[in-house]
């Protein structure tokens, strides 16, 4: 049975054993941690939206319920056989807010034997709790598993958002040198080694220093120190097992020689390139672009930054080995204005896309630039007036 260490909010640092100098590593164990804002912690994740529903699940056992009205809802999860979980919310008094939850935490397919967790805390539309724990059996025991939760309701309208609230970390040796790993389940399905095209759907990956943020999605290679290794990630993120990637096949990327940033993701993992004179390496594989950038300097020294982000399916293409595969992207990007009339005011709204339907943001040393003026000017110039545009 593996070893569990359940820390609040502390990150801790756990004991492994050392490698050796071999290609392939052994297996380095890792602690787990949960948290109520594991997101502080780790950055932004994914919130799953729970359906939520007033009819009884049929052949559930239930509780004694304390209020009325009652809401449940499925969580999905490839640990459990059934492959999703039931939950239940319930309130402690007639109306407003449920503050109430109930979770199969063993995953025996009923709620009558669980606990309620209470909502820690309460706002006019929101309820929040968590961290609420689960209990996955695997191969070698019980793996503990912690979610967040967030009810918004106003009027009939409510959701139930789930998130991840642990998440595995601590120090493992690579080529000999200590780094710190943290292993993040980003799309909040219980385990943290999924790999896909759809970045959303991917888990994360940290290795470097212990304060760093370079988090990366996991897949097949991860980077690290210049170095490409294939990670083995357990499916509950207890350890991680690295070998030294040798062999890897490769094709060529080009871009237009003005990217100077350019990054992708995919089941291969996410890779931060830097073009040379528009050429880069990437492994055989399929990925989707994540983003792009140009930067240059004006004439009075300040520095300006087009950056593409917030690709669709025409970001994807294909990397086949010996063989050049073109992008096209970045300049020209399009600008498009809106302008509508409402009691005498003109409102305006401009947009920047990109040539892939990416989001563009514009910024001058890494900031907003001011808003453009408009000038207004009549044919025999009698009406001659700039105004000034403001963001909101």
């Amino acid at each position: 049975m593996r070893n569990r260490i359940h820390i609040w909010l502390i990150l801790g640092i756990s004991v492994l054993s050392l490698t050796s100098a071999a290609a392939a590593q052994d297996e380095q164990w890792l602690q787990y941690h949960s948290a109520r804002e594991a997101e502080q912690i780790l950055g932004a994740t994914r919130s799953r939206v729970l359906e939520l529903s007033a009819e009884k699940p049929a052949g559930v056992q239930l509780p004694q319920f304390e209020g009325q009205n009652q809401l449940f809802a499925k969580w999905s999860t490839p640990m459990v056989k059934n492959g999703y979980l039931w939950i239940l919310l319930d309130r402690t008094h007639q109306y407003g807010l449920y503050d109430s939850l109930y979770i199969d935490s063993n995953a025996d397919g009923h709620l009558n034997d669980e606990t309620p967790v209470a909502a820690y805390r309460m706002e006019q539309y929101n309820a929040y709790f968590g961290p609420v724990k689960v209990v996955f059996e695997v191969e070698d025991g019980p793996a503990t598993y912690h979610l967040n939760f967030r009810l918004y309701g106003y009027d009939d309208n409510r959701k139930l958002y789930a998130s991840s609230g642990g998440w595995y970390g601590g120090s493992i040796t690579v080529e000999g040198q200590k780094k710190h790993c943290v292993l993040i389940d980003h799309n909040a399905n219980g385990t943290f080694d999924d790999k896909s095209l759809d970045a959303q759907e991917c888990d994360r990956i940290r290795i470097g220093k212990k304060d760093a943020q370079d988090t990366r999605c996991a897949g097949n290679y991860v980077e690290v120190d210049g170095v490409l290794y294939r990670p083995e990630i357990a499916r509950d993120g207890a350890y991680i097992k690295l070998t030294k990637a040798e062999d890897v096949k490769l094709g060529n990327i080009r871009l237009p020689e003005s990217i100077t940033e350019f990054s992708v993701a995919g089941e291969n993992g996410l890779f931060i390139l830097k073009p040379e004179n528009g050429v880069a390496s990437l492994p055989v594989g399929r990925y989707r672009i994540n983003d792009w950038g140009i930067e240059r300097k004006d004439e009075k020294g300040s520095s300006w930054k087009l950056q593409g982000s917030g690709f669709s399916e025409k970001g994807e293409f294909d990397i086949a080995q010996d063989r050049d595969t073109e992008l096209s992207m970045g300049e020209p990007v399009i600008c498009r204005l809106d302008a509508s009339e409402r009691d005498s005011t003109h409102s305006f709204s401009q947009e920047l896309s990109g040539r892939r339907g990416e989001r563009i943001e514009l910024t001058r040393n890494g900031a907003q630039p001011l808003a453009p003026k408009l000038r207004i000017r009549n044919k025999d110039a009698t009406y001659d007036r700039t105004f000034s545009f403001q963001y909101g």
